[in-house]
């Protein structure tokens, strides 16, 4: 088993990029800390640290063993600060897609929260890929993820519009050439459907603006870069919705589902029956 003063340790020589600087931030000597890094090195069985040049850089070990260690050391963080806060209620840690975390979303958990003052509300919004396979490990006790349309299992779905979009000013779409696509990277839902909807009809396409960030996605589809495919609560009054006439059939259909660990806690039942509520809201409105 991993030693979390180890792995402490290791995380701030990284951070610090050296031995002196590091042992400051954990109240340690220097030979205390190098002898830890030593240690820690042995248990592993490889080095993890490059000691030659000015600063310390972690080896290619180090970088596999850096992201495990930052997450060992928030998950004891958030144990101790959970199990010593009193009358605590526990933690919940919810995934939920971007859009969804700027559309309103953030008044309710924000408003569910303060109705749960001992409860800790662990929150991240991420492509749905992400979310789906965290839950699947236990990395989250609550998801709210888009998936392809009939897939088994949830608390609740709904099935979700998403639209063929472009620049209302400068639009950016033509039935004949390549089509200039911006999505999100790799695994998201809408890039398979953009990507298979043009290949299934034959389209050359290419991948004009990726980004991990919806408001970056929106901003080059209002600029004219190109095409995107968009649920219809991340459409926005500078964006053209296309359709058929303008040769882009519908894609793929998708739902949003709501699906909790095994092992929920009340609390997260509790919180799941709020979002329920919330996307029931939105399929209602969008009817």
């Amino acid at each position: 088993m991993l030693d979390l003063e180890l792995l402490r340790s290791f995380v701030s020589v990284v951070d610090a990029g050296g031995f002196t600087r590091a042992g400051e931030r954990v109240h340690r000597t220097q030979s205390t800390v190098s002898q830890q890094i030593k240690r820690l090195e042995d248990d592993i069985g490889q080095p993890l640290l490059n000691r030659s040049g000015k600063d310390l850089t972690p080896t290619e070990a180090g970088e596999r063993l850096l992201s495990y260690a930052r997450r060992l050391l928030a998950l004891a963080e958030e144990a101790r600060d959970v199990l010593t806060r009193p009358g605590n209620e526990g933690a919940v840690r919810l995934g939920v897609p971007e859009d969804f975390a700027a559309y309103r979303l953030a008044k309710l958990l924000a408003a569910f929260a303060r109705s749960h003052p001992n409860l800790r509300l662990d929150v991240r919004a991420d492509q749905s890929t992400n979310l789906k396979r965290d839950l699947e490990r236990g990395d989250l006790d609550l998801a709210l993820f888009k998936r392809a349309a009939g897939e088994k299992g949830g608390i609740a779905v709904w099935p979700e519009r998403v639209h063929w979009v472009t620049s209302k000013v400068h639009p950016a779409h033509s039935k004949t050439g390549s089509v200039p696509l911006i999505g999100f990277p790799v695994g998201c839902i809408y890039r398979a459907g953009a990507i298979h909807a043009l290949e299934s009809a034959g389209r050359a396409w290419h991948m004009a603006y990726s980004s991990s960030n919806l408001a970056g996605i929106q901003a080059a589809v209002a600029a004219g870069m190109g095409l995107s495919i968009l649920s219809e609560m991340a459409i926005q009054a500078d964006h053209r919705v296309l359709t058929a006439k303008d040769g882009f059939s519908p894609i793929d259909k998708t739902e949003v589902a709501l699906v909790a660990s095994p092992d929920a806690s009340p609390a997260t039942l509790r919180l799941a029956d709020r979002l329920a509520e919330f996307c029931d809201t939105v399929q209602a409105k969008a009817a």
